[in-house]
Order: structure tokens, then C-alpha cells, then sequence
């Protein structure tokens, strides 16, 4: 452990000098080497990198939860640890809390102590595995004191996240009233099955002050050319067969069903010589405006309930616009999931993440490489927008969105991340 910890200073002295007045004007740059540190800090991050892995794999194993509700999950483990962290290290604003440890305290061991912590109190049934990592973690923490500091200060930064998070609203009874009709969601096949993640747009938010605070205007109007132009193109690029897609925007189509973006945050953070401070910020920024992009997003969904290009381009006769036509066998390249169109959850989401990332990191070249956990494809990110456009795209292509309800979202994002970053994770003055 003291030669990893040798050797990552040794990195980030070598990145301050590489990158001189530059590495100290970027908030998310490795510390320079005449940067002073608490007497417990330490610039080696795989504590929290590690243990936002084994809160990835908790939580699919105990919540199975669905692909927008893991966000939320991963917003209460990653500002548990991002407390933990830098109540120790300092250099950046606590979330929602002011508590400091001594200096004295191992941030590596409040950081797993904290995620620990999190993860053990909502998934009891996983104890003895969490407990069997905890106890790995801290064979590499030598003993003492700093190792009892750590792990006392993470617990409480888990308690803290643990009472802000009380009665969220996760996993309500909301139920989507919107009549039936043209252009109102109703459940898709295969499965038709009910709006049952419906809670999502009404859990309390992590950044913002309402699940409606960027809530935007409406969708196109049936009748509106606009509208028409989204079918159009649904009904040529989206299908199961008969497409005019190429075999490229197929593979992008189910690449982005589901991403690795866990794996990609804490590559990215290793790759960059990230220490600890910086990666516990890394982490709990990107998945708090993900959170809240899939809160926002399902807002618009239930305020909305606009039908889903299945069901619009099946009963295109039905919606009273001329430039439509109805194909009843048509089928999109993906599956349906169970919520309306209005906005793109996921469109939503790539907006949030990356004005998060530009804003963290100072720079549009994000540099990420993400897995998807669908085709088992990765594809490397050099820029922000290179990200946004492929989910937007992705989502037409698979026939499960309008571009509208993709570009729309994505602006969303995009908004509701720019005005968390003025208030949340900041540089300590």
C-alpha cells in the first residue's frame, strides 16, 4: 500500500509539472506538488473507485432495479463517500453538511466506511459480503488511530446522507391518470406493461429544489409539422425490419441500451492521476445530475404522458394529422420501455452528465471510455458532444423516441446541471 501511495504522488508531482500554471487552473486537475494536504489524506483514490463498484454490483444484486432508478441508488452511495472525503481532504464544498474529521483521519478509510455504511442500510441481506469487503479495505489501511478516525467520520457521512434521504419518496404508489386516447401513453408490447416506475417524478430531488424546477413546454402538437417530421423518421430509421438504417447506427442503437458509466468515471479518474478528493467529487457529480435527470425526466413524463412511437406510428390515423400515415404491424428495433416518450430519460441524463463533467473538469474533452453492458462494445468519448449526440441518436434509431423527446431532454440536462454546478461540489475558496 506504501509503494501505490509513493507512486501516485510521484504521478501527480509529474502532472504539475507537465502541465504548470494550466493543472492549476482546472478544478478536476491532479493536486500540483507544493499543494498542501491534511497530515491524513492520501492521494490514492481505488477506495472510492472500488467501492463504487461493489455499490454498482449491491445494488443490482438486492434492488434489481431498472436502468433509470440505479442513478438514484448511486447518488446516496457516491455523496456518502464524496462527504467522507473531503471532510477530511477539504479542497472542495460537503454536500448539505459541514462536519469536518481530524486531520489526522485516512480518507481511504472513511470512504469505505461510508459506501459500507449506505449499502448496509438498505440492503441488510448483503451484509455479510459488505462486511467481507470492509474488512479487505482496511487490511491495506495500516491500524491506528487515522484507520479508527476514518472509519468513524465515513459512518457518520453515511448517517447524514441516510436522514436526508428519509421518506424521498423511493418506490411510491404514483399512478398515471391521463385518459386514454391520441397522443396519451398507454402500455406498449410486447409486455404491455404499466407505468410502474411512475414514483421517479415524484422522489425529492438531490441538486434541485423540485422534480418540476426545469420542467420545459410541451411536446409538439399532433397536428403539427413538427410531429410529423418525428414519425416520418421514426417510421424510416426505427423499425425491426424494413429500416433504412445502416448496420453502424444499428450497433450505436443498442450500444447505449445500457452503459458501464461506473467503470467509465472511475477509468477516467485513474487514467488522469485523479487522487482521492478529486475522484470522491468525480463520482458523486456525476450520478447526483444523472439522479436528478431521471427525476426530472419522469416529471415531464407524468405532466405530459405523451405516447410512445409504437403506438403513434401504429394509430397515426387517429392523431388528425394529414402528413401521417398508420402502419398497425410496424415494430421499433427495441423494446419499449414502460413509460411515456416525454422527455427521453436517457437523452435527459447524457445531457446532465456531461455539462456536469465539462463543469467538474474544466473542459469540453471529457476523454471517456464506457463500456456498454448490452453488446459488450466499448467506444472512447473525446468530447461532450460526440456523447450527447450518440444517446440522442441512438434513441430514434431504436425506434423508441421521437428526436424531439431525445433533444428536448438533452437540453434539459444540459440546464438543470449548469445551475447545480454554480451551487454544489465547488473548489473551497
Amino acid at each position: 500500500m506504501r509503494n501505490r501511495r509513493a507512486w501516485s504522488a510521484t504521478r501527480t508531482v509529474m502532472a504539475g509539472l507537465a502541465c504548470g500554471v494550466l493543472a492549476l487552473a482546472l478544478p478536476g486537475a491532479p493536486a500540483s506538488a507544493g499543494e498542501d494536504h491534511p497530515a491524513g489524506a492520501t492521494s490514492d483514490a481505488s477506495a472510492v473507485i472500488e467501492w463504487m463498484r461493489t455499490a454498482e454490483t449491491t445494488i443490482a444484486a438486492e434492488a434489481r432495479p431498472g436502468p433509470a432508478e440505479i442513478f438514484i441508488w448511486e447518488a446516496y452511495v457516491s455523496t456518502a463517500v464524496y462527504n467522507a472525503v473531503v471532510g477530511i481532504e477539504g479542497r472542495f464544498t460537503p454536500y448539505k453538511w459541514d462536519e469536518r474529521a481530524p486531520r489526522t483521519a485516512s480518507s481511504a478509510a472513511a470512504a469505505a466506511s461510508a459506501a459500507h455504511q449506505v449499502l448496509r442500510h438498505h440492503f441488510p441481506g448483503a451484509a455479510p459480503r459488505l462486511d467481507t469487503a470492509l474488512t479487505g479495505t482496511l487490511a491495506h489501511i495500516p491500524d491506528g488511530e487515522a484507520e479508527d478516525q476514518g472509519v468513524a467520520f465515513g459512518k457518520s457521512a453515511a448517517d447524514r446522507i441516510i436522514d436526508l434521504r428519509r421518506d424521498d419518496g423511493r418506490g411510491a404508489s404514483v399512478p398515471f391518470t391521463a385518459r386514454p386516447g391520441p397522443g396519451v401513453w398507454r402500455p406498449t408490447p410486447p409486455g404491455h406493461e404499466p407505468f410502474a416506475s411512475a414514483w421517479i417524478g415524484r422522489v425529492r430531488p438531490l441538486l434541485l429544489d423540485s422534480p418540476h424546477q426545469f420542467r420545459p413546454g410541451p411536446p409538439p402538437a399532433l397536428r403539427s409539422a413538427r410531429y410529423a417530421r418525428d414519425l416520418h423518421e421514426l417510421a424510416a430509421y426505427g423499425g425491426r425490419t424494413g429500416s433504412h438504417r445502416t448496420p453502424e447506427q444499428t450497433d450505436t442503437a443498442r450500444y447505449f441500451t445500457n452503459l458501464d458509466l461506473q467503470g467509465a468515471l472511475g477509468d477516467h479518474a485513474t487514467r488522469h492521476g485523479f487522487d482521492i478528493a478529486e475522484t470522491a467529487r468525480l463520482y458523486a457529480a456525476a450520478n447526483t445530475a444523472q439522479a436528478d435527470a431521471v427525476i426530472a425526466a419522469w416529471d415531464a413524463k407524468l405532466h405530459y404522458g405523451t405516447w410512445r412511437p409504437v403506438s403513434a406510428i401504429r394509430e397515426a390515423d387517429t392523431d388528425g394529422n394529414p402528413a401521417t400515415r398508420a402502419d398497425r404491424n410496424w415494430e421499433p428495433l427495441l423494446v419499449t420501455p414502460a413509460h411515456p416518450d416525454y422527455l427521453s430519460g436517457h437523452a435527459t441524463m447524457g445531457g446532465a452528465l456531461m455539462r456536469m463533467l465539462t463543469g467538474i473538469l474544466g473542459t469540453s474533452r471529457v476523454d471517456l471510455h464506457i463500456r456498454s453492458t448490452t453488446t459488450g462494445a466499448s467506444r472512447h468519448y473525446r468530447y461532450a458532444h460526440e456523447y450527447e449526440q450518440g444517446v440522442v441518436d441512438a434513441r430514434v434509431w431504436g425506434g423508441i423516441h421521437t428526436r424531439t423527446a431525445d433533444e428536448v431532454g438533452n437540453a434539459t440536462g444540459r440546464r438543470l446541471a449548469a445551475w447545480a454546478l454554480r451551487k454544489y461540489f465547488r473548489p473551497v475558496p
